[in-house]
């Protein structure tokens, strides 16, 4: 019975062909290896989000009057409803983490050079969607910090040349954060976004799968060692997820998600209100440029400024690629160094 059911799912499905890919696709063999692991971790930590908001779902009520004693529910009544809940909290944040760690591994081996540009440029517009992600679901559980934390963020969101105001009653479907923004994040977050991030995951998972494994440029052109996909480098893959859902479980028993106080839109705003740690580099660069500079206003100027790096980043492929043209190699790596330094130093600049 059990082979009939396999040879009429073959026939429709062609699984096989699935099976021939797993076991022809290898993977090399260097010093580097291990950072092949942070995209399997990137995708598995994704699952997590997606299994875990889900269950969320089924009691979270997205209205200003109600979302916050839903979330207090949930943790307080639902049975393991704070494991939930905080295994969806801190897996954002690792997921973040391990997106950032997979951008850079990536960027430093240089495999975003031919034939794998669009691979490269797939996966900056993921990392801007998990950041995304990470703005929009900050303020669903309505509790202070985040309403706060919302309001600077919207604030920065209006300092866009040309479109900012626009954009900024947009996001927060008024001129204040309401329950409407409330509303409005919610859609992105649960709609929106996730039909996006399925659309492009899925070009950049295909695009991995037809260019392969890149090597470092100095192994190029010279005989390496490789390992088969199946069953070798996938169940060091397995055994990775199972020490990151170690270390994910760990968190949320030792460091369960705090809700905090419901927001309050009529009181101040308390101190040391800050972003989630992977906006901080930008809200000190804010804090610290000038009011006026030339003439132009300095949180203007910092958003354009933010905004032109995230452009040149998307288009890193073609800047390497004039970069060698002009017999400057190294100036990429240099530039990432400097900007990896930079963002590690004003993060910890925030926290202190």
């Amino acid at each position: 019975m059990a082979t009939r059911i396999l040879h009429w799912l073959e026939d429709r499905l062609e699984l096989s062909s699935i099976r021939r890919l797993a076991v022809h696709k290898e993977v090399p063999v260097h010093r580097f290896s291990w950072a092949y692991f942070l995209g399997g971790a990137v995708l598995f930590l994704l699952m997590i989000q997606l299994g875990t908001g889900i269950l969320l779902l089924l009691y979270y009520r997205p209205s200003a009057e109600e979302a916050y004693e839903s979330v207090q529910f949930i943790v307080a009544e639902v049975e393991f409803g704070w494991l939930i809940r905080s295994m969806h909290s801190w897996s954002a944040n690792l997921l973040v983490g391990m997106a950032f760690l997979h951008l850079f591994t990536t960027f430093f081996m240089k495999a975003y050079r031919k034939p794998r540009e669009i691979t490269w440029m797939s996966g900056v517009l993921l990392l801007f969607l998990m950041l995304a992600f990470g703005f929009s679901g900050y303020l669903l559980p309505w509790n202070e910090l985040a309403y706060f934390a919302t309001q600077v963020g919207t604030d920065i969101v209006g300092a866009v040349p040309l479109i900012g105001h626009p954009l900024m009653v947009f996001l927060r479907g008024g001129e204040q954060v309401t329950g409407a923004t409330l509303t409005r994040f919610f859609g992105f977050h649960v709609a929106v976004l996730p039909a996006l991030t399925t659309l492009l995951l899925l070009l950049h998972l295909g695009l991995v799968q037809k260019h392969g494994m890149s090597v470092p440029p100095k192994m190029i052109g010279k005989p390496y060692q490789t390992l088969p996909f199946f069953p070798n480098v996938l169940l060091r893959d397995i055994m990775a997820w199972y020490i990151l859902l170690a270390v994910l479980v760990t968190l949320c028993a030792f460091l369960p998600w705090e809700l905090g106080s419901k927001a309050d839109p009529f009181a101040p705003a308390p101190q040391g209100i800050r972003p989630e740690w992977y906006f901080i580099f930008m809200f000190e660069t804010l804090k610290i440029i000038p009011s006026n500079v030339l003439g132009i206003e300095g949180e203007t100027l910092g958003v354009v400024g933010f905004g032109a790096a995230a452009l040149a980043l998307i288009v890193v492929p073609f800047w390497d690629y004039l970069a060698r043209r002009l017999g400057r190699p190294g100036l990429l790596t240099l530039l990432g160094v400097l900007a990896v330094i930079y963002m590690a130093v004003m993060t910890l600049v925030g926290y202190l």
